[in-house]
C-alpha cells in the first residue's frame, strides 16, 4: 500500500542515484548482459547472476502500472484515513501489541522509536504480515523498471541491492517476490533499503524481512532511528520526528495516517 506515496520517494531518490554503466532502452538481453557485469562488478557472485538473470523478461504490466501512477495523493486526509484506519484495524495493531510486547520493548530500548509507531506502519503495509506482500518476481520487476530510460540509474540501484539480498543470503531468489516497484516483506522495503537499514534482530545469521516479525520491526526501527526519530517525543505533523518519517514516505498524507493510526493504538 505504500504504492502511491513511494512514487514521490523514488521521484526524490533520483538525484541521489549514482550513475550506473548499463544503457537504458534498446535490446532487453544486452541491457541484461550489462547489468550482470556490473552486479559482478560490485561482487555479486556470477553463480547469482545467472540464476537471477536466467530467462528474465520484460514485464509489461509493471511499466503500463507505472507508467499510470501519480505522484500526489487524490484524497483530503479525512478521506484516506477513513479507507486505511477502521475498528478492525486498530483492534488487530492492539492484539498485535500485546502479542509483541516483549519484543516491541527490546526494539524500543536499542532504536528509540515507540512500538505504536512500528505497529501502525506494519498494519498499514501488509495488515501486520497476513496481507498482500506483492507477488511479483522482484528481479524482473526490477530489470523491467531498470531497463525504462525515465528512472534507469534509480532502479539500476534498486535491482544490484536486490541481488546483493540474494547474494548475502537473507532471502533465496523463490522468496524474492514483492511489488509493483520491488518492494520486499511485511514493511515493504525497497532493496536499498533492505541492505542499508535491515536488522537481524532474531539471531539468525540472515536478515528475512518476509517471514521474521523481530527483523521487520527492528529493521523498520532502525530507519526511522537513523534519521532522526527520537523516543519520547511528538510525532504528530510539524514535529521533528514527522519529519524524520520522510525517509518511510515523503508523502504527507501517509504519515499523518501513521501518525493517527499509531495514537489509536494507545488509545489517544
Amino acid at each position: 500500500m505504500r504504492t502511491l506515496g513511494l512514487a514521490v520517494c523514488l521521484a526524490a531518490l533520483i538525484a541521489a542515484t549514482p550513475a550506473l554503466a548499463a544503457r537504458c532502452g534498446g535490446d532487453f538481453n544486452s541491457f541484461v548482459a550489462s547489468m550482470s557485469a556490473e552486479a559482478q562488478a560490485a561482487g555479486v557472485s556470477q553463480a547469482v547472476t545467472s540464476q537471477a538473470f536466467a530467462g528474465v523478461t520484460q514485464d509489461m504490466a509493471v511499466l503500463n502500472f507505472d507508467r499510470r501512477q501519480r505522484y500526489t495523493f487524490n484524497k483530503t486526509f479525512e478521506q484516506y484515513v477513513s479507507t486505511r484506519v477502521g475498528a478492525g484495524r486498530i483492534n488487530g495493531g492492539r492484539a498485535m501489541l500485546q502479542r509483541n510486547a516483549a519484543l516491541l520493548s527490546r526494539i524500543e530500548a536499542q532504536f528509540g522509536v515507540p512500538r505504536q509507531i512500528l505497529v501502525a506502519i506494519w498494519g498499514l503495509e501488509t495488515d501486520f504480515g497476513k496481507g498482500d506482500m506483492g507477488k511479483l518476481p522482484v528481479i524482473r520487476t526490477l530489470t523491467t523498471l531498470a531497463h525504462d530510460c525515465r528512472r534507469t540509474e534509480l532502479f539500476q540501484g534498486e535491482l544490484l541491492a536486490a541481488l546483493k539480498i540474494v547474494q548475502r543470503g537473507d532471502l533465496p531468489l523463490r522468496e524474492m517476490i514483492g511489488a509493483y516497484a520491488g518492494e520486499i516483506g511485511q514493511t515493504q522495503f525497497l532493496p536499498s533499503s533492505y541492505i542499508k537499514y535491515g536488522v537481524d534482530f532474531d539471531g539468525d545469521g540472515r536478515v528475512d524481512l518476509r517471514h521474521s516479525v523481530a527483523d521487520v520491526l527492528a529493521s523498520t526501527a532502525n530507519l526511522l532511528h537513523t534519521n532522526g526519530f527520537k523516543m519520547g517525543a511528538p510525532y504528530g505533523e510539524g514535529s521533528a520526528n514527522f519529519e524524520a518519517m520522510r525517509e518511510w514516505n515523503h508523502a504527507m498524507i501517509y504519515r499523518k495516517t501513521i501518525a493517527y493510526f499509531a495514537d489509536q493504538l494507545v488509545g489517544r
